[in-house]
Formats: C-alpha cells, sequence, structure tokens
C-alpha cells in the first residue's frame, strides 16, 4: 500500500450545510445565492479579451521574481495608492495562495507556527498545513469592530512563532487596519522579531473615506519584515487569469534576505505566465473601472441590507468599512446553522458565522456582489425569516 502524507488528510465528510445544498439543487427548485462572490458571474466589467495576446505573447523571458515590464507597471500602481516602492522589491506568483506558500517556506521550519485572525476566510490553516505549518489564532474583538489589538497578538505568540497575518480590509468584517494598530502592532513584531504578512487584495474596496486608515504596508518605514499581498483576483475581478503579487519591505538587510531567498524560491517554480506579465499595464489600467462598478455594487446592496431592517428587528448588520462582504448578527436561538438551513429551505443561500470563526454570539455572512434584483428578492426573504 502506498503512503500518504498527513499534510494532505483533510476531512472530507459533508457537513449538514453541505447536504441540504446538495438536496435543494437536485429538487429543481429555484436558489438565490448570497454565497457568490466570483466577480465574473454577476455582471461587472470585464477586460477585453484581445489583452492577453499580445505580439510577443509566446516569447520565453525567465525572470525569477517576474517580468521587469510588469513589476514596473506595479509600481505605478501602488504610486496611485500613495506609496513609493521599488520594482526590485516585488515579485509575481500565480496567486496570494502560492505567495502564502512561499513565504511560509521562506520563514518557517516544520513545526514552526504563524498567527491568523479570527474571525477571517478560512484559508490559511490550509495552505499553512501543506506547508508543515501550524497556525495559531488570535481574536479580533467585536468590541473594536472586529479591528486588531496588538495585545491579542502578543498573547498568542509562543517561542515557534515566526509571522503575523493580517488581512487589511478583514474578509469578511471589513475593518482596514488603523495607523494606532499598525504601531502597536509593530512594536509586537520588533520585539518577538516576527514577519508581518499583510494581505492587501480587498485594500481597493474601502466604501468611504476615513482618516488613519492604512491603505499598504508597502513603502513603509516599519521595523520588521514585511509582505504586502495583492492580486488581479480582487482589484481587476479576474481570479481566472492567476496573477498576484509580493511587496517585500522592512529593515534593508532582512528585505535584502529575504528577497535573495524569495528569487530562488522563484527561480525554482516560475509559475506565472508571459501573457498575463506582459498584459498587466493594461488590466491594471482596467482595474478602477472594474473597482467603481463593484463599489456602487455593493454600496448599493449593503443600503438594501440596512433598509430590509425594521427598526424593532433581533438582527442587525455590523458596521464595516470596505470588502465585498455583509456580517449580519442574528439572535443566538435557533442559532447560525438552523438559520441557514430555514433560509435555505426557503431557496436563499447565505453563511453562517462558524464558517469564518466567529465567537461571542451568533452571525451570518453575504456577499454583497449578486446583481441589485436578486440580492433585493434575497433579502427579502432573510427579512421574514428572521423576524422583527
Amino acid at each position: 500500500m502506498s503512503r500518504f502524507s498527513a499534510r494532505t488528510d483533510f476531512a472530507r465528510t459533508p457537513n449538514p450545510l453541505a447536504l441540504a445544498l446538495e438536496r435543494h439543487r437536485a429538487s429543481g427548485r429555484p436558489l438565490r445565492d448570497l454565497t457568490e462572490s466570483n466577480p465574473t458571474r454577476v455582471g461587472l466589467p470585464l477586460p477585453d479579451a484581445a489583452l492577453l495576446a499580445p505580439e510577443d505573447a509566446f516569447a520565453y523571458e525567465p525572470e525569477s521574481l517576474g517580468l521587469a515590464s510588469a513589476r514596473h507597471a506595479l509600481v505605478a500602481d501602488f504610486a496611485a495608492r500613495g506609496a513609493s516602492v521599488s520594482e526590485a522589491h516585488l515579485l509575481l506568483t500565480s496567486s496570494t495562495s502560492e505567495a502564502y506558500g512561499w513565504l511560509f517556506k521562506l520563514l518557517c521550519e516544520p513545526g514552526d507556527n504563524v498567527l491568523v485572525p479570527a474571525p477571517c476566510y478560512p484559508l490559511f490553516e490550509h495552505l499553512a498545513r501543506l506547508e508543515g505549518v501550524q497556525t495559531r489564532s488570535y481574536a479580533l474583538p467585536r468590541a473594536h469592530g472586529f479591528g486588531l489589538d496588538a495585545g491579542r497578538v502578543a498573547e498568542s505568540c509562543d517561542a515557534r512563532t515566526r509571522a503575523v497575518l493580517v488581512v487589511n480590509p478583514g474578509n469578511p468584517t471589513g475593518h482596514f487596519l488603523h495607523e494606532g494598530e499598525l504601531a502597536a502592532l509593530a512594536d509586537v513584531c520588533a520585539r518577538r522579531r516576527l514577519a508581518l504578512v499583510c494581505d492587501e487584495v480587498f485594500a481597493p474596496f474601502a466604501w468611504a473615506s476615513a482618516p488613519g486608515r492604512v491603505a499598504t504596508v508597502a513603502g513603509r518605514a516599519l521595523p520588521m519584515l514585511t509582505f504586502a499581498l495583492g492580486g488581479l483576483s480582487k482589484s481587476a475581478g479576474q481570479p481566472g487569469l492567476k496573477l498576484a503579487w509580493t511587496h517585500v519591505g522592512g529593515p534593508a538587510a532582512l528585505r535584502d534576505e529575504a528577497l535573495a531567498r524569495l528569487d530562488w524560491v522563484g527561480d525554482t517554480y516560475m509559475p506565472v505566465g508571459t501573457p498575463v506579465q506582459r498584459a498587466l499595464p493594461a488590466l491594471l489600467a482596467h482595474a478602477p473601472r472594474f473597482q467603481a462598478a463593484v463599489l456602487e455594487r455593493v454600496r448599493g446592496n449593503r443600503q438594501r441590507l440596512l433598509n430590509a431592517r425594521a427598526r424593532d428587528a433581533r438582527w442587525d448588520v455590523v458596521p464595516a468599512e470596505g470588502g465585498w462582504s455583509a456580517v449580519v448578527r442574528i439572535p443566538r436561538a435557533p442559532g447560525e446553522e438552523a438559520t441557514c438551513l430555514a433560509l435555505l429551505d426557503a431557496g436563499v443561500r447565505v453563511q453562517p458565522g462558524y464558517f469564518y470563526d466567529f465567537g461571542g454570539g451568533a452571525f451570518l455572512v453575504l456577499s454583497l456582489l449578486p446583481q441589485p434584483e436578486e440580492f433585493a428578492a434575497a433579502v427579502e426573504v432573510l427579512a421574514r425569516t428572521l423576524g422583527p
């Protein structure tokens, strides 16, 4: 018999919600999906397909950190967000998930751990485990609007902690990192010699301006090694094009050693296709049009959700600052799973808070990307099911 690594022995038993969804689909009944987060399926602007067929699409010029022309285009994109960076400090991967894998290889020995926020999108544990790395959670307190509490980060460290992962803004909580939070976190990282990995894929989607908000950690003078992650999946709404980027920053000696090691990793994998790298300047030029359409959509849908709540309702919408999701707080009884099953029976799909490791109450998570008419109809069912 062949043997398999324990790193890939993930649970595969369907949960009650998955089984109920399977039965609902088999019945042929209509379903309004408020979990839809694929930007290519909800009527948002697409780039011109001809962008992926440049004259030099078949030329192969291997560069371990990515083509210089693509990284140069990213320098201008960062500048538009107020960050001054060098293309020498940027590297390209096929996704931010792949970038996490490279960073775990760079920073951790097997058995080391990284700190991840809770609540958060359920991805980091799987990515870390595939690299032989463990995760430890630090709580984002609801009393802080699910914002970062550096004290909670410090409390979660142990002798084998190597990095802190931050999502800015949080997914699905929508809270942006603020200057005071970053300063306190930098102090923790510097004292404990931890790297900061900042996932900024939703950073272009702030719903309104606010003082003291951190748009990116790239290009900032911080006392610890920093990695700022972004990609076309969210910024241009093109998850299928498979291109992401990482900016490496921090003290010069640490930054340069990290880049030298990542250069070797990149030379080993060479993961990003030439056509999408050649097209990156044009795709970044398309991104503002896509982002404007997303912001119009999510602002409108969030307002529809707020309008659906009666004044004396026992549920409410958790305050947030950006992203594509809304978090709804519901009564503890009957609870998340029972509420999701009742909504599914009524033809609306939402996600329970426990998928994202929410604690301290009962929550639902909704995507704000569906088309307005679909969203409005689903929210009407949601409000009726949740009751006054």
